[in-house]
C-alpha cells in the first residue's frame, strides 16, 4: 500500500541545503521509504536525502508530494502531515533584507509551462537570454606553466616594471569608466600600490623566486588571510586580490602568456566558479547579458559593477549541474531567481513578452528622469534616494533623484576587524559627492549596535535589540568613534552639500549632547585650519514616538527632520516587524499611526522646519496621495522606485490630496483607510471601466497562459495595475474552482483583487483559438475589478456579459467589430457601465 501527502512549497527560496537536511532528519524516523515529487518539473528525489532533494530542484509555489511505502506508513503520515502544515513553513531561517533581496514563486503563467530552471540567489536583477559560455580563471592554487626563472637583476626589474605599469593601467582604465567602475579601480590602485602587498612580492624574489612564483606566492597567502576571516565583507574582497595578481602577471608576461578569460563573441550568459571585477570590466558588455556563478557576495565589486551595468546576476547556483547545459541557449531571470535551461518555443515565446513590455516601460519611464517632481498643480516635493554605499549615488541620479534622503553608514562600520579611519571616510563622502554636482547628500551618522552588531566595539546581545543599546545611545561611550565621523562629513562638506541626521533620537538631551559635540569638533578644525561648511544643516530621524511630543523644541534646535516610518510605525504600534505572530499589526495605514503624521508635519511647518520621509513607504504609488496629502517635503527611496513615483506625483492635485487626508483622519480600522485610498485613486484618475488601450485584437497569443500574462501585461502598461504577476496569480486562482470558458469560443476570466489598480474591463481577440478547460476560446473578455471598490459590481457585469453572449448577434457584433474603439463602444452600451 502507498500513501500520498499532497502540499505546495511555502519556502522563499525553495529546498536548498539547510531546509533538506531537516527534512532528511524528520524522514530517516520511519522505516518506510518516502519520495519526494516536484509536479512541476517531474523530477523526484529520496527525502531520506538532503542532495536527492536538493536535486528536485524544489521552489517556492512548486506543487510537490511525498509518497510513503512501509510497515510504519501510516505514523508517518501523520506525523509528515503535522510537520509540513506546522513546521515547515518555518524551518529555513529568514536571511536578512540588507543580504539579499525577496525571492518570489515563479510567475503561474511560467510555471505551468513546466521549465528546467536551477535557482540561484539574486542580486542584480533583470532577464536576459544568451548562450551560456564557461568562464575559467587562472588557479593560483594548483598554477600550471609558469615561467622559468632569470638573473636575480632581471627579476627585480621585472617586479619594479611591472607593478609600475599595473598602477599606470589601472589609472588610464580608471579615466575611461563610469562613476561605479571608477570607484572599484581607486580600490584595486589601493591594492596595487600597498606597502605589504610590495613588501611581499620583493622579499620573495629577493629569495630568489621568479616574479611568477612570487606572485603566485604572495597572491595566495593573502587570499588565504581573507578567506579565513569571520567577515563576510573581507572575503569577498578574496576576488579583488586575485585579480590584482593576475593583472600583474599579464603585465610582466603579457596576455599570450596570460590570457583574459574569454572572449564574448555572440549574446553569452557567463558561468562561472567567480569572476574577478577586472575580468568583468574586460567582458564586451555589449555582449554580456548575464552571470550565474557558484560564489561571490552581495557586496562583492564584481556583484556592484554588474548592478551598475544593468546585468542580471545570480550567484549560490551549482554550476556542477550545468555542465551538459554549456554552449545552449539559456534564459537568466533574475526576478524569479532562476536560469531555465532547455527552452521550449513557449518559453521562448514567454521572454519575447517579457522583454517587450519591459522596453516599454523603461520607454515610459525615462521621460520622468530629467523632469522635477512636481503634481499637476505645481507643488514640488523633492524626491530623493536612499543609498547605503558612495558607488550607489551615480546610479540614484541616474535614475531621477533629485537629492540623496538618507545614506546610511552603519555598512561602512560592518563586517570587518576595526572601524574607519577618518580618512577612510572622508574619501567615502567625497566619492558620494563626486556624481552630486550641486544636489544635497544626507549622512545618517552610524545605526550601530543592537540589531547591527560590530564584533569590535564588544557590545553584549541583548534580548530586544531593537529598542536597545544602538545608534545616537551608543555615542557617549564610543566619543572617539563619533568624533571621527563627524570630522570625516564636516571635511567633506568643503566640497559639496551635505547635511547630518542623527540617528534613534528619543530626548532632547540627547540632541543638546550632539549639538555639543558638533561644536567641539568644528571648533577643533578650525584651529587646524581645515576648511568645512560652517553652516551646515544638522537633522535628527523621527522614529522614536517620544520625538513627537517635544516636536516644538527639537524644532528650536535642528534643522529638518526625516520620518522612518519602517521603525516609527513598529514603536508606535509595540510591534516587532520580524515576528510573524504579531506582523498583521504592523501596518503603516493605521489611523494611529497616520494620525501622529499628520500631527508631527503640521508642527514642524509651524516652525519654519521641513520634514522629509525615508521608509519603505516612500516607493509605493499606491499611498503617495496621502504622503502628498501629509505635506512632506521631502520622500526618500530604492532609486529604482523613483521614475514611477515621479509619473504617479504628476497626476496628483494637493489639494484633492489633502481632502483625502483630512478623510482618513476619521477612519477607525487601516482597512477603512485602504478602502478611501482606493476609491480616492479611482477617482482620481476619472478612469473608465472599458478603454481601448486595454482592447487587444488579433493577438497571436497561441495558449491560454500567454493569455492571461498578456491581459495583465496591458493593464500594468496602462498603468491600471502595478503588480501584474499578483493579479494573474488571483485570476489563476478563480480558474482553479472553476474553468470560465463560455462555450461559443467567448470565455470570460475574472477577479476582485487589490492587485487591480483602476477596475477594467480587457478584451483579446485572437487569430486563432486557444485552449480553455474543456472549451476553445478566441474571444476573451477580463473582469479585473478593485475588491475595495467593486461592490456586488463584479457580478452583475458577469452576469449581463454571460446572458448577452448567448445571443448570436451580440458575438457576431464582436467578432466583426473592426477596431478597438468600437467593441469599447459596443460593450459600453450592452453593459451600461
Amino acid at each position: 500500500m502507498t500513501i500520498k501527502i499532497e502540499f505546495t512549497c511555502v519556502l522563499s527560496e525553495g529546498v536548498h541545503a539547510r531546509p533538506a537536511s531537516l527534512i532528511e532528519a524528520i524522514c530517516n524516523r520511519f522505516r518506510s521509504e518516502i519520495q519526494w515529487h516536484n509536479a512541476r518539473n517531474g523530477r523526484s528525489g529520496n527525502a531520506k536525502s538532503a542532495l536527492s532533494l536538493i536535486g528536485t530542484y524544489t521552489l517556492m509555489g512548486d506543487s510537490c508530494c511525498l509518497v510513503l511505502t512501509g510497515d510504519d506508513e501510516a505514523q508517518a503520515h501523520q506525523e509528515l502531515s503535522d510537520w509540513l502544515q506546522d513546521e515547515f513553513p518555518r524551518c529555513d531561517t529568514p536571511l536578512s533584507a540588507q543580504s539579499l533581496p525577496q525571492q518570489h514563486p515563479l510567475p503561474e503563467s511560467l510555471r505551468r509551462l513546466n521549465p528546467c530552471c536551477v535557482a540561484g540567489q539574486v542580486v542584480s536583477q533583470g532577464c536576459s537570454s544568451g548562450r551560456l559560455i564557461p568562464l575559467a580563471a587562472f588557479d593560483f592554487d594548483k598554477p600550471s606553466g609558469l615561467p622559468e626563472k632569470g638573473p636575480l637583476e632581471v627579476e627585480r626589474t621585472n617586479l619594479q616594471q611591472g607593478l609600475a605599469r599595473l598602477v599606470k593601467t589601472l589609472q588610464l582604465q580608471r579615466l575611461d569608466n563610469e562613476e561605479t567602475a571608477t570607484a572599484v579601480l581607486d580600490a584595486h590602485l589601493s591594492l596595487a600600490s600597498d606597502r605589504l602587498w610590495h613588501q611581499y612580492l620583493t622579499e620573495s624574489v629577493e629569495q630568489g623566486k621568479s616574479c611568477a612564483d612570487a606572485i603566485v606566492q604572495t597572491t595566495r597567502h593573502f587570499t588565504q588571510q581573507f578567506s579565513a576571516s569571520d567577515s563576510d565583507y573581507l572575503r569577498e574582497r578574496v576576488l579583488d586580490i586575485r585579480d590584482i595578481g593576475f593583472r600583474l602577471l599579464q603585465e610582466i608576461y603579457g596576455e599570450t602568456c596570460f590570457p583574459s578569460a574569454g572572449q564574448l563573441t555572440e549574446p553569452t550568459i557567463c558561468l562561472c566558479e567567480e569572476l574577478t571585477p577586472g575580468q568583468f570590466l574586460a567582458l564586451d558588455k555589449t555582449q554580456l547579458k548575464g552571470l550565474v556563478l557558484r560564489s561571490a557576495g552581495t557586496t562583492s565589486h564584481t556583484v556592484i559593477l554588474a548592478r551598475s551595468f544593468n546585468i542580471p546576476a545570480l550567484v549560490g547556483v551549482d554550476t556542477d549541474a550545468l555542465v551538459e547545459k554549456l554552449h545552449t541557449e539559456v534564459y537568466l531571470d533574475a526576478n524569479a531567481g532562476v536560469l531555465i535551461t532547455d527552452p521550449t518555443e513557449a518559453i521562448h515565446r514567454y521572454y519575447r513578452q517579457e522583454a517587450r513590455v519591459a522596453a516599454l516601460l523603461h520607454e515610459q519611464h525615462s521621460i520622468w528622469r530629467d523632469r522635477p517632481a512636481c503634481t499637476a498643480d505645481g507643488r514640488h516635493i523633492d524626491i530623493a534616494a536612499n543609498i547605503a554605499l558612495p558607488i550607489e549615488a551615480a546610479g540614484a541620479f541616474d535614475n531621477g533623484a533629485e537629492s540623496i534622503g538618507l545614506f546610511r553608514t552603519e555598512m561602512l562600520y560592518m563586517d570587518r576587524h576595526s572601524a574607519p579611519s577618518e580618512s577612510e571616510l572622508y574619501a567615502i563622502f567625497c566619492d558620494a559627492l563626486g556624481p552630486a554636482g550641486d544636489r544635497s547628500i544626507i549622512i545618517r551618522t552610524m545605526d550601530i549596535g543592537g540589531d547591527k552588531p560590530v564584533p569590535y566595539l564588544n557590545i553584549p546581545p541583548e534580548n530586544n535589540p531593537f529598542l536597545g543599546y544602538r545608534a545616537v545611545r551608543i555615542y557617549p561611550e564610543y566619543q572617539a568613534l563619533f568624533t571621527t565621523q563627524l570630522r570625516a562629513i564636516l571635511r567633506a562638506s568643503a566640497h559639496g552639500n551635505l547635511k547630518i541626521m542623527i540617528p534613534m533620537i528619543a530626548s532632547l538631551e540627547e540632541i543638546l549632547w550632539v549639538k555639543d559635540k558638533l561644536q567641539e569638533v568644528k571648533q577643533q578644525l578650525r584651529e587646524d585650519k581645515i576648511p568645512f561648511d560652517e553652516s551646515i544643516s544638522l537633522g535628527i530621524m523621527l522614529e522614536v514616538p517620544s520625538v513627537m511630543f517635544i516636536i516644538d523644541q527639537c524644532c528650536e534646535e535642528v534643522d529638518f527632520f526625516s520620518i522612518g516610518s519602517n521603525d516609527l510605525t513598529q514603536y508606535l504600534m509595540a510591534v516587532d516587524r520580524d515576528n510573524t505572530r504579531v506582523e498583521h499589526l504592523y501596518n503603516s495605514l493605521n489611523p494611529a499611526f497616520l494620525r501622529a503624521l499628520d500631527f508631527v508635519i503640521q508642527a514642524v511647518h509651524r516652525h519654519g522646519k521641513w520634514m522629509g520621509l525615508c521608509g519603505e513607504l516612500g516607493g509605493k504609488t499606491s499611498v503617495l496621495p496621502l504622503l502628498v496629502g501629509l505635506g512632506l517635503d521631502e520622500i526618500s527611496m530604492s532609486a529604482p522606485a523613483i521614475p514611477a513615483i515621479k509619473s504617479a506625483l504628476s497626476q496628483l492635485e494637493y489639494e484633492g490630496c489633502r481632502q483625502l487626508v483630512n478623510q482618513v483622519m476619521n477612519c477607525r480600522t487601516p482597512l477603512q483607510v485602504s478602502h478611501l485610498l482606493a476609491q480616492f485613486r479611482m477617482r482620481q484618475h476619472d478612469a473608465p471601466l472599458i478603454t481601448a488601450e486595454c482592447i487587444a485584437l488579433d493577438s497571436d497569443w497561441q495558449s491560454k497562459e500567454e493569455v492571461m500574462k498578456g491581459m495583465t501585461d496591458n493593464l500594468l502598461l496602462a498603468g491600471r495595475c502595478r503588480h501584474p504577476r499578483n493579479l494573474e496569480a488571483d485570476l489563476w486562482a478563480r480558474e482553479a474552482v472553476f474553468s470560465t470558458g463560455l462555450g461559443f469560443s467567448f470565455a470570460i476570466p475574472h477577479s476582485k483583487s487589490e492587485h487591480i489598480e483602476q477596475s477594467t474591463i480587457s478584451v483579446a481577440r485572437l487569430r486563432e483559438p486557444v485552449a480553455w478547460g474543456e472549451d476553445q476560446a478566441q474571444f476573451i473578455i477580463m473582469l479585473t475589478l478593485n475588491k475595495h471598490e467593486a461592490g456586488d459590481q463584479h457580478m452583475r457585469i458577469f452576469s449581463r456579459l454571460a446572458r448577452r453572449i448567448m445571443h448570436n448577434e451580440f458575438r457576431d457584433k464582436l467578432n466583426q467589430a473592426e477596431s478597438a474603439t468600437c467593441i469599447a463602444q459596443l460593450l459600453q452600451e450592452e453593459l451600461a457601465v
